[in-house]
C-alpha cells in the first residue's frame, strides 16, 4: 500500500510540473515577445503594397546612414559598382562616406592651387591629383587584398581536399575553412557558408563567392564544383588539381615578375625622373626655371611635356605588365 501511494505521488508530481510546462509555452508561443513580433511582422505584410515596403527578410549593404541618402544613391548610376569595389577592397566604408570624402579631397585641391598663386600646369595637376587620389587609394586597397587571397588560394584547396577526404560534407568544409583559414579568404568563405545556411541555395552562393572575390583561379575552384555538382566525380582530387594549376601558376608569376624588375624599375625611373629634376632646379634656380610658367612659350612647351609623360608612363605600363 505504501509503494501505490508513493507512486500515485511522484505521478501526481509529475503530472502537475508537465501540466505547468505545457502553460508556460502555450502561453510563451501565442503571447511571448517572439510571437508579437512576428504577428506585427504579418500585420505589417498583410496591409498590402505599402506595408510590404517597410520591411526585408534580404540582408542589404546601405549606401549611406541616413534613410534618404541611402534612396538617393540608390537611384544613381554606378552606385552598385562602385559598392562593390569597396566591398572587394576590404574597406569598411559606405559608398556615401566615400564619396563625401573624395568631395572634401577635391575641394582642397581646388582651393589650394587658388590661395597659393600656382600656375596653370601645377594647377591642373593638383586638382587631378586631389581627383583620383580617393580612387587610387581603392583600386590599391583592392589590388592588395586580392593578391594575398591569391596567395591562400593554394592552401585552400589542399584544406578542402583533406577535409573532403576525411568523410566531411562540403558544407561543413565550407564552414571549416571559414574558421580555420585566416583574413581575407577565411572571410568570404565563412560569408559563403551563412548564405547557405540562411537558405541561399549552393550553386549561387559559389556565384556570389566568385563576383565577390573576381580572381581566375578562385573561378576554377568554383566551376570545379560546380561541375562535381552537376556531373558527380571526385571533387577532393578535382580540388587537389585546382591547388597543383594554382601553385603553377603563382611559379610562373613570380618568374615573370623577377624578369620584368629591371623594366618596371626603369619605368620608375623615367617617370620620376623629370619632375625630381624640376623640383631640383627650382630649389637651385628658380630664376631659371620660372621661365616655364611665366612665359607663354614655356607654358606650351609645360603641356607639350606633361603630356609626352603621359604617354610615355602609360605605353610602358603595357610593355612591364604581363598578364597570364
Amino acid at each position: 500500500m505504501d509503494y501505490a501511494l508513493s507512486a500515485f505521488a511522484v505521478l501526481l508530481f509529475a503530472a502537475v510540473i508537465f501540466l505547468v510546462e505545457g502553460a508556460w509555452l502555450w502561453w510563451s508561443n501565442s503571447h511571448g515577445g517572439g510571437a508579437r513580433r512576428i504577428a506585427r511582422r504579418l500585420h505589417l505584410m498583410s496591409r498590402g503594397e505599402n506595408g510590404a515596403d517597410r520591411i526585408t527578410i534580404l540582408k542589404q549593404r546601405r549606401y549611406a546612414d541616413a534613410p534618404w541618402l541611402d534612396h538617393l544613391l540608390r537611384r544613381l548610376p554606378r552606385m552598385a559598382a562602385l559598392d562593390r569595389l569597396l566591398l572587394q577592397s576590404g574597406l569598411r566604408w559606405q559608398v556615401g562616406r566615400f564619396l563625401g570624402g573624395s568631395a572634401l579631397l577635391l575641394l582642397a585641391a581646388v582651393a589650394s592651387p587658388v590661395l597659393a598663386g600656382m600656375p596653370a600646369l601645377a594647377a591642373c595637376l593638383t586638382v587631378g591629383a586631389g581627383a583620383a587620389a580617393p580612387y587610387a587609394l581603392l583600386l590599391q586597397s583592392r589590388g592588395a587584398r586580392l593578391r594575398k587571397v591569391e596567395q591562400q588560394l593554394p592552401e585552400l584547396s589542399d584544406f578542402l581536399s583533406r577535409a573532403l577526404r576525411a568523410g566531411h560534407s562540403f558544407a561543413n568544409v565550407l564552414q571549416m575553412a571559414g574558421d580555420e583559414v585566416p583574413e581575407p579568404l577565411g572571410g568570404e568563405f565563412r560569408a559563403t557558408y551563412e548564405e547557405i545556411n540562411f537558405g541561399v541555395p549552393m550553386n549561387e552562393a559559389l556565384q556570389n563567392l566568385a563576383a565577390r572575390v573576381p580572381l581566375t583561379d578562385l573561378r576554377y575552384l568554383v566551376i570545379a564544383v560546380l561541375i562535381q555538382r552537376e556531373s558527380g566525380g571526385n571533387l577532393a582530387e578535382l580540388l587537389g588539381n585546382v591547388s597543383r594549376i594554382t601553385r603553377a601558376r603563382l611559379k610562373l608569376m613570380a618568374h615573370v615578375r623577377v624578369q620584368s624588375a629591371e623594366g618596371r624599375l626603369s619605368a620608375w625611373i623615367l617617370s620620376v625622373l623629370p619632375l625630381a629634376v624640376l623640383a631640383m632646379m627650382s630649389v637651385t634656380n628658380p630664376g631659371y626655371v620660372s621661365v616655364l610658367w611665366t612665359d607663354p612659350v614655356g607654358v606650351k612647351m609645360c603641356w607639350y611635356a606633361a603630356s609626352g609623360c603621359v604617354v610615355g608612363i602609360v605605353w610602358m605600363r603595357k610593355v612591364v605588365r604581363i598578364r597570364i
